[in-house]
This record gives structure tokens, sequence and C-alpha cells, in this order.
């Protein structure tokens, strides 16, 4: 295909796409994109099952927008976990290369440097604005309700679309050659034990150039310790019998999306195991999961338990906190369930 024009490469996508939902018509956008080889962003940009115009403005500039669209559903996944959640854009920080949405519902951390491509997309008549990554992955999407403003959808549509959606060019990023085995594991359970905040959790990892699984293994059992495959079940079977509010954490290159408060309908369906409650919807690949670590983090609040799945190659499919604000100590019904998974005791 890259003999041919953009236009002729588009028209072959197009034929391969239609046979493809012919044969398979329930497969998610990101599965139709791995059946053929291209990113979800090109299947988009070439109209593949869809309508879509590429949207104009800095990713900044067109989040800011999203305030006007009342309450909406929106998703971001990666991909072994998609996280779903209805609500308002409230308090939304968007200026700079990190923003936050801390909203009562709609809960975002965006890193906008990742953010390359944006439409907006109309798909058996459903209407939504959709964010992807210089490699054409889907970083986040929002999605328009019955209880959404869709003069206000219109009206963003309108200001910002571009006059032609031209194929767009695809950057893969560099492979990740952060060591995976930790130097000095004292030094780094020193530094860990002196931590005040998660959020210090990230940059002590860049300090000592070891990947997040890797501090898991360097760090001491009573920090971090390797629990059965079926945790995050129990966890979640147990959070939802007991009503222990939960933090659900799910993260790509360009966003971290979090869910707060209790859940209700949990429902497995072949690999997948769903919460499925009005306001919220979890979708984990549980054939997927090769690790499940608890892990302790002290704060200036006291300690903070999370509960993280990785995958084979290391990578982080999602975590679980319990819910909980700054200032306020971790629920001790969270630190039992958690701790009820462990077959050793943890620091604290």
């Amino acid at each position: 295909m890259h003999a041919l024009s953009s236009q002729e490469r588009a028209a072959v996508l197009k034929a391969n796409y239609d046979a493809l939902m012919a044969a398979e018509p329930k497969l998610r956008a990101r599965e139709r994109a791995t059946r053929l080889q291209v990113s979800e962003a090109e299947l988009v940009a070439a109209q593949c099952g869809v309508e879509a115009k590429a949207l104009n403005g800095t990713p900044q500039d067109i989040f800011l927008e999203l305030a006007s669209l009342g309450e909406v559903m929106v998703l971001s996944r990666n991909d072994w976990c998609v996280h779903e959640r209805h609500g308002r854009y409230e308090e939304i920080h968007a200026k700079g290369p990190v923003g936050m949405v801390l909203g009562k519902d709609i809960d975002l951390r965006m890193f906008f440097s990742h953010w390359k491509h944006a439409f907006a997309v109309t798909e058996n008549s459903r209407l939504s604005v959709q964010f992807f990554d210089a490699e054409g992955t889907a970083i986040h999407k929002v999605y328009i309700t019955e209880k959404s403003d869709s003069a206000a959808y219109d009206a963003l549509v309108q200001k910002l679309a571009a006059e032609q959606t031209p194929a767009i060019q695809i950057e893969a990023y560099p492979a990740d050659s952060t060591p995976t085995h930790c130097e000095d594991p004292a030094a780094l359970r020193s530094h860990w034990l002196s931590l005040t905040d998660t959020h210090s959790f990230f940059p002590m990892l860049k300090q000592h150039k070891v990947t997040r699984l890797g501090a898991l293994k360097a760090a001491g059992a009573d920090l971090a310790q390797v629990v059965a495959i079926d945790a995050v079940e129990t966890m979640l079977l147990g959070a939802a019998e007991l009503q222990v509010p939960i933090m659900c954490f799910v993260s790509n290159r360009g966003m971290v999306q979090i869910h707060s408060g209790p859940i209700q309908k949990l429902l497995r369906t072949g690999p997948w195991f769903n919460i499925l409650d009005p306001m919220f919807n979890l979708h984990l690949d549980t054939s997927a999961i090769s690790e499940c670590w608890v892990v302790r983090k002290l704060t200036s609040d006291g300690w903070v338990t999370s509960l993280e799945v990785y995958t084979a190659t290391g990578e982080l499919m999602v975590q679980f906190f319990g819910a909980r604000r700054p200032g306020v100590p971790e629920l001790p019904e969270w630190c039992k369930l958690l701790s009820n998974l462990c077959a050793t005791s943890l620091a604290g």
C-alpha cells in the first residue's frame, strides 16, 4: 500500500474494513485496527465505519471546550482494561503540558505531549470526540448521551472542525529502555520509606533508574508483595459486599482516568471481569494478568495501600486504592481487604 496515493490507501483500507466487519461485526474498535494491522486513528481518518472530522487547535484548547457538553460518558483504556465514567467536566486545568479535571464524577490527569490527533466522530448516530497519540492509539473518548447538550456538541464541531480530514502520519514511540532490575535495593527501600506523598513515587523510579515492577520486586515484602492471580476479583467482590469505596486508576500514555466510590454490580463474561454500575463501568481482561501486587507507601496521612496488576511484559494494567482525599487517613476496611490477600504482614 505504500506505493498508493493517500486516497487509494484509504479506499483499500475501507474495503478491507468492510470485509472484516461483515465477517466479525462484534469486534471493538481497537480489535478492528489490530486485525487490519493499522492504528485506530487511521481507521477513523479513513472514515471506516464512521463519519469523522479532524479538529483544529491544540489538545488543551479542544479539551477546554468539553465543559460545555454537560453530562457525558468518558472512556479511557489501555490494551487490557477499559474505564468508562459518566459525569460532567468540572474544574478543568488544561493550560500546560500536564492537565487535570477534578470534578465530582470525572477525575482525570492528562499528559498533553502525547496528544496528537483529535476527531469529531459519528458512528451509528452516536456522537463523540476522540483523541489519539502519535502512534494512532486512542487516549480518551467523550461520548454524547441523552443527558448531554447536543447543541453544544454541534457548536464545538462547527467551531473546531477542519475543512478536510487528511490521512494522518503515524510516528512510532521508541521502546522503553528503563532497566527492570534495581542496582541498589537498599537505597531504593530507604528512599521509598522516606516518601510523604504517593505522587513522589514516579520521580523515585526515575532517580533509581528502574521500572515500576522492578522497584516492587526490590523493595521488600512488607512494602510490596506478590499475591494470587485472582486477587482483583477477590478484592472487588469483597469491596462490593462490604460497600468499601474504592479508587480505580486506568492509564495510557496520555491519560489517567480515576473512579472513586462504592461499586455494586459485578459480572464475569468470558475472560473479562466487569463492574457494571450506572455511572461507572470497568472491563478487565483477566487472561492478560501475569502478576498482582499489594503495595504500601507512607504518606503524610499515614500508610496507603494499593493493588497493582501487571501483564507478562511488566506493563501496569490497573491500580486500585481505597477511596480517600488528601488529609484523610486510609480506610481501615480497605487495608483489611488487601492485608487478607497477603501471605506475610505489611509495613505499619
